[in-house]
């Protein structure tokens, strides 16, 4: 049985029953990519030391950290390179699987580096072995099977000009 609801005007007995309410809801896990290009139209993928496949530049939300903030973090940890957003592509609702419970990805659009930018791009930490751009065909041959969904619907959301919402990397009807 729930606890009977204290008078919100009781500040410090609404938040506490307020606090019980949260600890008892479900946590999802954030991650956080970005679909970053060069002037010639290729994408920019990382190629992770911690899994087989190569990725998208992101990575996982710190608790209590905006997605778009995610994203900001990651790259300049990982790039040594600072963005602005220019807005959101695919929200991805990710089944439970293997050891992981569910989890909600998020896809933004990072724009165009310059060129002079994009040739300087390399590894600064110990997460990644490599980068590298290329062709939207040969990142979607170099992406593992899940996020090859997300980053073709990440494609399509950019030449669409709207956001795509995804259960596992299959638009959403």
């Amino acid at each position: 049985m729930s606890p009977t609801a204290p008078d919100p005007g009781d500040t410090e007995a609404w938040n506490a029953y307020l606090a019980e309410g949260n600890a008892k809801q479900a946590r999802k896990r954030v991650a956080a990519d970005v679909l970053l290009r060069d002037p010639a139209g290729r994408v920019l993928l990382v190629n992770p030391t911690y899994k087989p496949d190569w990725d998208l530049p992101g990575g996982m939300a710190e608790a209590n950290e905006p997605p778009e903030e995610t994203v900001g973090r990651e790259l300049l940890e990982e790039l040594g390179l600072k963005i602005t957003v220019c807005g959101l592509l695919v929200v991805d609702w990710v089944a439970p699987h293997g050891p992981w419970d569910d989890q909600i990805a998020f896809v933004f659009d990072g724009g165009t580096l310059p060129q002079d930018q994009a040739d300087q791009l390399h590894p600064r930490d110990e997460e990644l072995a490599e980068v590298a751009f290329v062709e939207p065909e040969e990142a979607r041959a170099r992406l593992g099977e899940r996020i090859q969904r997300r980053f073709t619907a990440a494609m399509a959301a950019l030449a669409a000009e709207r956001p795509l919402y995804l259960h596992d990397g299959v638009p959403a009807h």
